[in-house]
């Protein structure tokens, strides 16, 4: 026997997608039974799909296309920076200013890291502890004397660029506050190189010759820092590396675990010369350079906690 009955069943209506939104279920064609101008939810998704699809793609292209953008704002940076202290110099018997990258006062100070923006004191009663005592009416950005590929701008750049001399970081109790940047500094420099090649001296001037070298400026890429102690630290990006956070005293920096006697990661870095130009070159193309402890540029710090680490400078930069 067959038993009739009604048909149980569901069914999912359409959902059309309008300008002003998503509304339910539209009334249906008298003729076909069908909806008009309505996207079904299947199509929606298969759409919604193809555009994740297309973002995974362009994704990776559109960092390249920032990366570029950093790197040649760097560039940039690093050429404005060198023209600076030329026209510095220009009007100060072609010499460049001193180096800030000190610390210590009177016949008791020794050189510092290259990265200082801001020293902790003067080292003489005529001497500035500030970069921008000496070139704030040549470089009024501070933006110009940092690194675009670093992970984030350090929080009182301006304000401590514009301070000079007088900064003092509202977020601690010290009175007297340097600043570490993420580009090195090297006129008037001088570090320790070992070997033959003792030391580093940094241009006096646009005409510097004979030992003196003809870098200026150049991307932060080092080891061993206090900051980044047993790791790689650089102001651009190290394949496979983390941040180094902010501190009080200086910018966030990129890290990469390591060793150099093993193998150097693979960045791209850039330096500025007397003559203007920029040029780039690779960690594989440098020299260990340390910091030293007397002015006249030996011994360097020992490779301890406080160690200030080795900065590798481009190995033509070495004369």
């Amino acid at each position: 026997m067959v038993r009739e009955g009604k048909k149980i069943g569901t069914r999912c209506e359409s959902i059309s997608v309008w300008a002003g939104g998503v509304k339910g279920p539209q009334a249906r064609d008298v003729a076909s039974g069908s909806l008009q101008g309505a996207f079904t939810l299947v199509e929606l998704l298969v759409v919604i799909s193809i555009v994740s699809v297309l973002m995974a793609i362009l994704m990776p292209a559109l960092s390249g296309v920032r990366r570029q953008a950093a790197a040649l704002t760097g560039m940039k940076n690093q050429r404005e920076a060198a023209y600076a202290v030329n026209l510095f110099a220009s009007d100060n018997d072609d010499l460049y200013p001193p180096s800030v990258a000190t610390i210590g006062f009177d016949k008791d100070w020794r050189w510092y890291d290259p990265l200082v923006l801001t020293g902790k004191q003067k080292r003489s009663p005529q001497l500035h502890r500030s970069m921008s005592a000496y070139l704030r009416s040549y470089i009024p950005d501070a933006r110009t004397v940092f690194c675009p590929s670093a992970p984030k701008q350090y929080k009182y750049l301006q304000q401590s660029w514009d301070a000079g001399d007088d900064w003092d970081n509202p977020d601690n109790d010290l009175t007297s506050d340097p600043v570490d940047g993420t580009y090195c500094f090297f006129w008037n420099y001088i570090g320790y190189l070992g070997g033959p090649r003792e030391l580093f001296r940094g241009p006096r001037g646009p005409a510097s010759g004979g030992q003196h070298s003809q870098l200026l400026v150049s991307d932060y890429f080092g080891y061993g820092h206090w900051q980044t102690p047993d790791s790689f630290a650089s102001c651009e990006s190290l394949p496979g590396g983390d941040i180094a956070e902010e501190t009080w005293l200086g910018s966030a920096l990129w890290t990469a675990p390591g060793d150099p006697n093993n193998g150097m990661p693979q960045v791209r870095l850039r330096a500025a010369y007397t003559d203007g130009h920029v040029e780039s070159y690779y960690p594989n193309d440098t020299s260990a350079m340390r910091v030293s402890m007397t002015p006249e540029g030996a011994p360097p710090y020992p490779d301890d906690g406080g160690s200030r680490g080795i900065f590798y400078i481009p190995r033509n930069a070495v004369r």
